[in-house]
Parts: structure tokens; sequence; C-alpha cells
């Protein structure tokens, strides 16, 4: 196990010197081990203490007491974390005012620690961010106006009679939806002391939802399910076919992308395209006879592209550029990753399941106490939905520079 977990962080971009551990007690031996790790860059310590409160609830059993002393052995310079362990909690009561207020530190602050590690990763999570456009944030389940059509106005002659005029409204509402996973850990990793351990748990809670979020935010193939799943912002939007490879063809393009906004009333000074990394970096790439770039503000990393911000994600499909006015998108998003965790759990082994609480089926499930493993259920409560059908434009069959070929 020590060898997999060193493999496994030096995934994370770390160097380990072997040295001897120092100290009086496995607390200052395990923080002399801990200075050993050598950060190849500046690794973001974001959502760290939060995975660190879960690793030590899961190697406790849930014993508050036990995971006290777990962080303070592992940890013992992390007096957050350790702190959010010790506090004590009495009975609720029909008459305290301030019942269950000592695990606010606890929970909120470690947790919120982990949706900014979480956010800027996705591609919602780039919106409002580093001159990026905000999406238009609103609360779950209200209903919510929303005009489907626009008035006109008209020259009127004197002593003429003034033409009337009328445009439509619908109202939506965001239901509760959730995007959610479980991860199942051995009870050997969950008491590893490898420095990088709780990089890891951290990293896989995030990764998990970090995809799901992104490919259904984009994907053209994602309709909405009521009450369970959003559609994709793309989903319904007819594509304009690309015109071809070169600078020209990539100008008359985006030229084609920012009309479908204008023949829709939609203003682009909010727009935001958003589309593969090897298409941006296709881009950064092409240069004119004279060697010099023709698109010089985008970048790998994103940038701008005609004056607009880039956002860019390896789960856009390929071939696929979007152009979406972000405060044209409705996102309600409680801004919380909740993290359960049980020993005790028998669990469907399956990324399909088909247990069911309202219809029950039998089917085969794994005790976690038996196979001595962990359950580490994530969660985040979000929605999303365009506020009308022209609020993003959709490139296909996109191959600036001839991309699609190198991928």
């Amino acid at each position: 196990m020590q060898t997999d977990m060193h493999g496994a962080a030096r995934d994370f971009g770390s160097i380990h010197n072997l040295v001897a551990a120092k100290g009086r007690n496995r607390g200052e031996a395990s923080a002399s081990r801990s200075r050993t790790v050598r950060a190849i860059g500046a690794p973001d310590r974001r959502g760290v203490g939060f995975a660190r409160y879960v690793m030590a609830r899961m190697t406790s059993r849930g014993d508050l007491a036990g995971a006290v002393e777990v962080a303070k052995s592992r940890w013992p310079g992390d007096a957050k974390v350790i702190d959010s362990l010790k506090a004590a909690v009495g009975a609720g009561t029909t008459t305290g005012e301030d019942w269950a207020s000592a695990l606010v530190p606890a929970h909120q602050t470690l947790a919120s620690e982990f949706v900014e590690f979480l956010r800027p990763q996705t591609i919602l999570g780039q919106f409002g961010r580093n001159g990026i456009p905000a999406l238009r944030r609103v609360p779950f389940n209200v209903s919510i106006p929303r005009q489907t059509s626009a008035g006109q106005g008209y020259w009127v002659g004197e002593g003429k009679a003034k033409p009337l005029t009328a445009w439509t409204y619908d109202r939506i509402n965001l239901d509760f939806a959730k995007v959610a996973n479980i991860a199942v850990i051995t009870d050997e990793l969950a008491r590893s002391s490898a420095p990088d351990a709780e990089i890891l748990v951290r990293d896989e809670l995030a990764r998990a939802l970090i995809e799901r979020l992104d490919i259904d935010f984009v994907d053209p193939l994602k309709a909405a399910v009521a009450r369970v799943s959003p559609a994709s912002i793309t989903n319904g939007v007819a594509p304009i076919a690309s015109t071809g490879t070169d600078a020209d063809a990539v100008r008359a393009d985006i030229k084609a992308a920012i009309a479908s906004f204008v023949s829709n009333n939609n203003t682009p000074r909010s727009a935001v395209w958003i589309m593969p990394s090897l298409t941006a970096l296709s881009l950064s790439l092409m240069a004119n006879p004279l060697g010099a770039a023709e698109f010089e503000d985008i970048n790998l990393a994103g940038g701008f592209l005609a004056g607009l911000p880039v956002i860019v994600s390896d789960y856009v499909p390929a071939g696929t550029i979007i152009l979406v006015n972000g405060n044209d998108i409705f996102l309600a998003d409680n801004g919380a990753v909740g993290v359960d965790v049980s020993r005790e759990a028998s669990l469907e082994m399956n990324d399909a399941p088909t247990s069911d609480s309202t219809t029950p089926t039998g089917t085969s499930l794994v005790s976690l106490w038996q196979t001595n493993s962990i359950g580490v259920r994530a969660e985040r409560y979000i929605n999303w939905e365009k506020r009308h059908p022209g609020s993003v434009a959709v490139l296909s069959d996109v191959a600036w520079g001839g991309d699609i070929a190198l991928s």
C-alpha cells in the first residue's frame, strides 16, 4: 500500500525524499515526514482541510473523540481541522436558540474550502471570474417570469393613432436537482499516513462532480429529465456548420455565431466562448504569412477571441464551439457539497444501479463492514435553464487549424 500511495502522490506532481522520521511521538514523527514533501510549483491546498476532516471521521469509525486524536496525530499543525472535530454539541431542544451552532465552523468553513477548490475547475465555476460574465443566480423552487418575445416600437405621424404592441412571458421553476456519486475506498487507504493521502481523497471527491457537471452543461444530446436533471444549454439549439479550417474560415464562423445572437435580439456584450482546449491551442498556433499570430489573445488556458472571453474544457464535444450569453442562463446552486461517510452500508457496486427505495427490487449487494471498506458519498444541489432559445449559439464540425485531425 505504501508503494501505491507514493505512486499516486507522484501523479499530483510531488517528489518524496526518503529520510528518517524524527520526534518524541507519532505526531511529531508524522510532521517531520510531511516536511520532506517538496511540491513542484504551487499546489492548490484549498479543500484539503475538508478532505482531512472526512478522513479523520472515516478512520475513527465516526467517533468524534477518536477523530480528534487521528487529526492530532496526522496533522498536528492543522488547528482548523482539529478544532472542528472537537466541537461538543448537546441534544437539540424545542427551546434552544443555538441548536447545532457549534457545527457551523466544522462543516460550513471546511466545506466552503472544498467548493472553492471545485468551482474554478468546472465550466460553471469559471463564470463570474477573471472578467468572464456571471450566470444569472436564482433560488430553487421559485417561479420566475421569462420573456419569450419582444415588443415593437413605431414611428408615429402628427395626429395619427399610435400602434399597440405586446410581448409574451412564460414562467419557469428550477426544482431541486442534485449531482452525486459514491466512492468506495479501503480501510488501509483511509489509515495511510502518506502525506498526500488527503489530496488524493479531495481530488477524487471533486473529479466525479466536475466531470458530470461539465459534460451535462454542454452536451447537445443531454435532454431534461423531469425532477432529476436539467437539459444542457446546447440541447435543442440548431448548430451552424463551420466553413473551413483557415483563419478566414475562423473569422467567418465567428461572425455567423455572433450574427445568430443579433438575430435573436440577444446582445453579445456578455457572451462567452466555450471550446475544447485543443481548439484553443490550434487557434493560438495559427500564423499569417509573415509569421505573426492570427489570434494572439487566445491560448491553451483560455484568453479572448474576437474580444470575448474563452472558457476551455475537454468535456466539450470535439468539433463543437459554444457561444453563450452568461446573463441569460438561470442558475440555482446552494453553494455547498454534502459529504457522508459509512462503514456499515451495503452497496450495489455498479455505475448504473437499479436500487429504488420507492419501488424496491432485489439486487446483489456488497457489505462495506465485511470487506473493510468505506463509502464516501458526495452530492451537490444545482440546476440551470436557458432564459430563451437565442441565449446560445453552437458551431459544429469545427476543425480550426486542423485540430480534429490531431485528436
